[in-house]
């Protein structure tokens, strides 16, 4: 199965300024480990991430491959890895089918992967992450970190349910292995 993950929110503390550095970027207590048990389970897993902060001006390119380099590291640190990291750069107003909620990312991580959308299950945030499943076709988890909580209480649009909901990304990772999502 391949499994998208969300950066921000889910991974990864959300910053209402963006990460921008590597020092920015703080991990969600256990999100590094539910990775690797998605790993040790054979799954392939890709991050799927919105960084309008380079369309933005704010940060650079090398600056964004200087916080993904600590991701990966930090993976490493916890015996885990991921397959692959699509990034939209979009800004908002000059958003193209890669930013969500549209589905480029999630299509373009099928496509690599030659994974089918019943096949793949998208973990997230936010009304954005949960619409971009929705149009690739995926099953989705929501979690209640990051925007998530907020997400929730507003209420989840009728057309994307069913959508699985989790504490975190360890306990939508168990959602996974039982595969009840």
């Amino acid at each position: 199965m391949l499994v998208l993950l969300d950066r921000d929110g889910v991974i990864n503390a959300d910053r209402s300024d963006f990460v921008k550095s590597p020092k920015e970027l703080v991990f969600i207590s256990g999100s590094l480990e539910a990775v690797s048990k998605l790993n040790n389970a054979g799954h392939l897993v890709a991050i799927v991430t919105n960084q309008s902060c380079i369309g933005r001006g704010i940060i650079t390119e090398d600056q964004l491959t200087a916080i993904h380099d600590k991701l990966q590291d930090s993976l490493r640190r916890a015996a885990a890895h991921v397959d692959a990291i699509f990034v939209a750069p979009d800004a908002p107003w000059a958003a193209t089918q890669m930013r969500k909620p549209a589905p480029g990312m999630i299509l373009k991580a099928m496509n690599k992967f030659n994974q089918t959308p019943d096949r793949t299950v998208l973990i997230g945030d936010s009304p954005g992450d949960l619409e971009a499943a929705f149009a690739a076709g995926c099953h989705r988890i929501l979690v209640q970190t990051g925007k998530g909580q907020h997400t929730q209480r507003a209420g989840l649009a009728p057309h994307l349910l069913p959508v699985s909901v989790a504490r975190d990304l360890k306990q939508a990772v168990g959602y996974v292995l039982e595969e009840r999502f």
